[in-house]
């Protein structure tokens, strides 16, 4: 990963800050921030959801303390210039001590009768443009529904800097202007070698397939993927199963066989840990452990709470002058 420091010795002081680049505008040391975490240099890496596209929440979340604020690029309705936003208000307005990781949109296109038609938004094309945005914005990425080798590599390709890195990704030659944000972690290497180094990739496994290829996948390009991250709900759709979780028989097979590849390639695993339940965020390096969409959730009770508690007003008829 290039120049290797000892940011894990500053993070009880600065939070995240203690991995951030010269510029806010580059992502930080997000691939270091993560390796100490999976080795007990750190504490595991705190995130928040935001899965509503809002600007003004996404400058609330900055200011909450989170390590991450996952912003779910994927599932909301938002262009390029409010995700971009979003990514720069949480690294900026937390000074940066809270990274940004953008969950990104990906669309597949074929050509047929010489009209281009997008055939689903989340069949497995990994679009190349919209992994540069995110990167560009200053964020790290977090991939969704990587089931073969090509599609990881193809990630890979998109997301890094030259030949060397296996990437064709383009340099952007209006973010990191020279003598602005060009400034990198080490001076003696370039601002894409920095950025290279810097930026984190998370890969979601979300089918049986992709589980069943994982070990092939992180044996093809496992130096270039930071951790890994079980997507249980749309694991669980694609098998015919309901919910989160669950004890089916060939679910938990799935699950193991998951755990003990990543034992097997010494990767972190990720993933989510909500309401307490902290057993679930056991042996992961990187944890989302709340967000908006959850908190509204949580505060439908309260509403309901109101109308059992809140009694009617007394009656105040005024008959003939008197109440």
């Amino acid at each position: 990963m290039g120049l290797q420091s000892n940011e894990y010795l500053q993070v009880a002081d600065k939070g995240m800050a203690a991995y951030r680049a010269p510029s806010l505008t580059q992502p930080h040391k997000a691939r270091q921030a993560i390796r100490d975490a999976y080795e007990g240099k750190i504490n595991p890496i705190i995130g928040y959801y935001c899965g509503i596209s809002s600007i003004p929440t996404a400058r609330v979340m900055a200011q909450m303390g989170a390590d991450v604020v996952w912003i779910d690029w994927e599932h909301s309705a938002c262009g390029v210039e409010t995700m971009t936003t979003i990514v720069h208000e949480i690294q900026f307005m937390s000074e940066g001590r809270t990274m940004a990781f953008v969950r990104y949109k990906w669309s597949l296109y074929i050509w047929y009768q010489d009209l281009m038609i997008n055939i689903f938004d989340r069949l497995p094309g990994h679009d190349h443009a919209s992994i540069g945005y995110a990167l560009d914005a200053g964020a790290s990425i977090v991939i969704p529904q990587i089931d073969t080798v090509e599609q990881a590599q193809h990630v890979v390709t998109a997301a890094k800097f030259g030949p060397t890195q296996k990437g064709n990704r383009s340099a952007p030659p209006c973010r990191w202007l020279p003598g602005i944000g060009d400034t990198g972690v080490d001076p003696t290497r370039s601002v894409w070698e920095n950025v290279n180094d810097q930026a984190a990739i998370i890969i979601q496994i979300e089918s049986e397939e992709g589980a069943h290829n994982l070990d092939a996948i992180l044996t093809a390009v496992g130096d270039k993927i930071d951790a890994v991250w079980m997507g249980t709900m749309d694991m669980r759709v694609s098998m015919g199963y309901d919910g989160f979780w669950g004890p089916e028989p060939r679910f938990l097979e799935i699950v193991e066989l998951y755990r003990n590849t990543l034992k097997k390639h010494n990767k972190p695993d990720t993933g989510m840990c909500l309401g307490g339940e902290w057993e679930k965020g056991a042996n992961k390096a990187f944890v989302i452990v709340g967000g908006d969409a959850f908190a509204f959730l949580g505060d439908t009770a309260t509403i309901s709470n109101a109308r059992d508690h809140l009694a009617p007003l007394a009656s105040k008829v005024h008959m003939n002058g008197r109440g």
